[in-house]
């Protein structure tokens, strides 16, 4: 087997919790990171947000196929787990995840947002690489009404 579909057979299982990413970590650990870890390590995004097409920026960096696609649309813990990734990556940014009483999911600043902002609401910052990678991300694995979210969030510029 090549050194990719490792990677992409790896990707599953590290989702699940059962086995480490090409770098030794666990996605329970990326869930605990602090914010300077989040902000200064920049090979992880791609194993808790995976995309069909490759990273320009990790070699290591799974590359999701349809067998993965499947997997997520049809595992209600697998979609979990990439729920508890994006509110990680949303508490990073100073937002946060509500969902209204008939179901409706809102994204919207959070009382950190102030600090948080400086960190990433400028001009050719890589978060906004990130973000992309997290929207195509949720769409692709099923969680469009977060994209769809945290897109009119982003898009009312009241960042």
């Amino acid at each position: 087997m090549n050194h990719k579909k490792q990677l992409t057979a790896m990707l599953v299982p590290f989702y699940l919790g059962e086995q480490q990413d090409s770098g030794g970590r666990t996605i329970q650990k990326m869930w605990t990171w602090n914010f300077e870890e989040l902000e200064c390590t920049h090979d992880y995004i791609q194993w808790l947000f995976p995309l069909p097409e490759p990273s320009a920026f990790n070699p290591n960096a799974p590359i999701i196929d349809e067998d993965v696609i499947q997997a997520f649309q049809s595992n209600p813990h697998l979609r979990q787990n990439l729920l508890r990734s994006f509110i990680v990556m949303l508490q990073f940014y100073g937002l946060q995840r509500h969902k209204s009483n008939d179901g409706k999911i809102f994204v919207s600043q959070s009382e950190d947002y102030p600090n948080r902002k400086c960190e990433w609401v400028c001009m050719f910052d890589h978060n906004y690489l990130r973000i992309t990678r997290i929207l195509k991300c949720l769409i692709t694995f099923g969680l469009e009404n977060e994209a769809q979210a945290f897109y009119e969030c982003l898009r009312q510029r009241q960042l």
